[in-house]
């Protein structure tokens, strides 16, 4: 049994799927599948349970996964503080973020990083299923660390530090019956059509369970990829909008209505995978993300 192998058998039994799990860990399927029959060989149990339309972890296979995973964090961190001694920090960072964060300068954060450790290898991505994307991809270890926005009770498997909160307000066209009102309860917009996020953002997210809690589930017929798109489209008079407070330009077709009642509140959180230890790189990044927030900016 070598760290190889395990590294395969872990990735093929988060991923429930030979092809991806050689696509994760940069490899042909062939290659993966014989390391995986090897270790099945050496341990003389078959670890998954194989059809020809699923892969599924056998009993030994469910047993062995927590063991693989600190194993093979154990190895990782061994080597880290060896290479650390002659060469610097070094390893990896992958990293999740939303399309668009003003409240965190996330290219001169990773630049500054880059800069003090060089080895280390970083990766910047988004996820086309917005925070609940990122969470599943940190859950998945196809991720270290991400910047996400989700409700409190979407964050199981996750330690999640949040950074800011934002008000959600309302976003009407100018021209609109109800854009003079001091503020605005979420019912009174319920029979309107609405532009929002894609399925899987956060906001949207809060917004449609708010909606559905009052048994009127609401009409979204502009979906756009991120928040700074949305008043775009509320000013051409194709919708209405309940999202995290946007600064919006002066003399835009968009008026900014704050919401009464039970208030709704959107969180930006700094995340990784409950349960593993947090690698010397994500530590490093964690300590140099407070010169690089600017709360007040929010989007």
């Amino acid at each position: 049994m070598d760290n190889r192998q395990l590294e395969y058998f872990v990735a093929v039994a988060e991923e429930l799927s030979f092809t991806r799990a050689a696509q994760r860990v940069f490899a042909v399927q062939s290659t993966v599948s014989a390391a995986i029959r090897a270790l099945e060989t050496e341990l003389r149990t078959p670890l998954f349970e194989r059809s020809t339309r699923a892969v599924a972890l056998s009993p030994a296979g469910a047993a062995l996964l927590p063991e693989a995973k600190a194993a093979l964090a154990a190895f990782d961190r061994a080597r880290a503080t060896v290479e650390e001694t002659t060469t610097g920090l070094r390893g990896s960072l992958r990293i999740g973020t939303l399309t668009r964060i003003g409240a965190i300068d996330l290219a001169a954060l990773a630049g500054a990083f880059h800069e003090r450790h060089p080895e280390v290898q970083l990766h910047l991505t988004a996820s086309p299923e917005g925070s609940t994307g990122l969470a599943e991809d940190l859950r998945r270890s196809r991720l270290d660390l991400a910047f996400l926005g989700l409700p409190e009770s979407d964050l199981t498997g996750l330690d999640a530090d949040p950074i800011l909160e934002m008000p959600f307000v309302a976003l009407l066209p100018r021209r609109h019956a109800l854009a003079d009102r001091r503020d605005l309860e979420l019912a009174s917009l319920t029979d309107e059509p609405f532009v929002d996020t894609l399925r899987g953002f956060g906001n949207r997210l809060v917004v449609d369970r708010a909606y559905e809690a009052m048994g009127r589930p609401r009409r979204v017929t502009v979906e756009v990829p991120d928040l700074p798109s949305v008043p775009a489209y509320v000013a051409a008079g194709l919708g209405v909008a309940v999202i995290p407070q946007l600064n919006v330009k002066p003399g835009s077709n968009v008026v900014v209505v704050p919401l009464a009642g039970q208030p709704l509140t959107w969180k930006l959180y700094v995340a990784t995978a409950r349960g593993r230890r947090r690698s010397r790189p994500i530590e490093a990044l964690l300590d140099l993300l407070p010169d690089y927030l600017n709360p007040d900016h929010g989007f």
